[in-house]
């Protein structure tokens, strides 16, 4: 009976150690209200981004959630008004899988939103499930969807100075090594899966640190958040069926609910004086070293070079321009996901409904100096 005692003594113990030093997350402070500014998150229909929504929200911002699916998106546009008495929360349809849906929600945004103050780059994958894509599906929901969209909505983010930009990121871009001679190759089985998945985390945080040399003086900013292990859709969406409920409860125990998850995401994008740390990686709300890898300005830069091809953001020849809108060709490849057409992208709020079309006067192509790059 005592070594049984003893047992669970330091079971328990051994629970509150990694529960306080892992699992536990420091809670997010920074601008108490957000009155009169407008926040983008992406994928903020369940889990972090909807937590990260919800904070945003009960501190007064306007906030459009960009999402794939119109009915959980309005489904977490209803939870969100009811839970912080604000009715400035809005649906927006995004899949970042296709480069034709992300430039039709920026120009959709553009054409109704006078203002965004903060962009946070939430949504992501972690398997291909059932698809079966001709390029790199991973890379393009975590990588370069985001780092087109960026791109669209730079302006607005210039002319609304001070501003922020948040790429949701993972430890897992320790694992990450990116091959530029495969960058957009499909991924298929697990085995490449596990390694594309940490290939695009690990351009999350490239992303970030080329955006911060290229956004230098203008006012906007940028960061790249880990949110620490979180129970979430993304850790149980893609395990067998059978072993669901095995994990779930594992899961519980030793995984950070969501609303944990979303206070480095939330401290990127709230806290004051962390301007000069632009580029950064964080984790549990503090700036923390990232693998050699991950702090290579060439291979940096050598990957912004390679997603603008991706992105169908032709290389230009002058970088002055930058308060023209780029405008982006869609590689033709279609997506097997539910891709909301290009020709109508709509609007959900509470005070206006908008409806996007063909129609709209095109995005002017911003032309972007690129430097010599060394190979890598």
């Amino acid at each position: 009976m005592e070594t049984l005692l003893l047992g669970a003594g330091l079971l328990l113990g051994a629970y509150v150690l990694v529960y306080y030093n892992v699992v536990k997350a420091p809670p997010c402070g920074g601008i108490g209200s957000l009155r009169g500014r407008t926040a983008v998150v992406t994928g903020a229909n369940s889990g972090i981004g909807k937590m990260t929504a919800l904070e945003l929200a009960r501190r007064g911002a306007r906030v459009v959630l960009a999402c794939r699916s119109r009915e959980r998106g309005e489904a977490a546009v209803f939870d969100l008004r009811q839970e912080s008495g604000n009715n400035e929360v809005i649906f927006m349809a995004l899949d970042l899988a296709s480069l034709a849906s992300v430039q039709a929600f920026a120009t959709a945004f553009l054409s109704s939103e006078p203002r965004l103050d903060i962009l946070i780059h939430n949504a992501g994958i972690s398997s291909c499930g059932r698809t079966r894509e001709a390029f790199n599906l991973l890379l393009r929901v975590n990588h370069v969807g985001p780092f087109l969209l960026t791109h669209l909505l730079l302006p607005r983010l210039k002319s609304c100075a001070p501003s922020r930009v948040v790429v949701v990121s993972s430890a897992a871009h320790r694992r990450g090594r990116l091959d530029f001679t495969r960058l957009d190759c499909p991924v298929v089985g697990w085995q490449q899966e596990l390694r594309a998945y940490a290939d695009s985390k690990l351009a999350n945080v490239l992303f970030a640190r080329e955006l911060a040399t290229q956004l230098e003086g203008t006012g906007v900013t940028c960061y790249a958040a880990h949110p620490g292990p979180v129970n979430s859709e993304l850790f149980l969406r893609h395990l067998p069926g059978w072993l669901c409920p095995i994990l779930r409860p594992l899961a519980w125990l030793v995984l950070r609910a969501p609303q944990g998850g979303a206070q480095t995401p939330l401290y990127c994008a709230l806290q004051e004086g962390i301007e000069p740390l632009s580029g950064r990686y964080f984790a549990n709300c503090h700036v923390e070293e990232v693998s050699p890898a991950a702090r290579d300005d060439q291979v940096a830069h050598r990957l912004w070079k390679a997603t603008k091809k991706l992105a169908g953001l032709e290389p230009g020849e002058d970088d002055d321009d930058s308060d023209e809108e780029p405008q982006p060709q869609d590689s033709g490849v279609p997506s097997s996901l539910n891709v909301p057409s290009p020709e109508k992208t709509t609007i959900s709020g509470p005070s206006h409904s908008f409806q996007g079309s063909s129609d709209l006067p095109k995005l002017t192509q911003r032309r972007i100096q690129v430097k010599a790059e060394p190979t890598h």
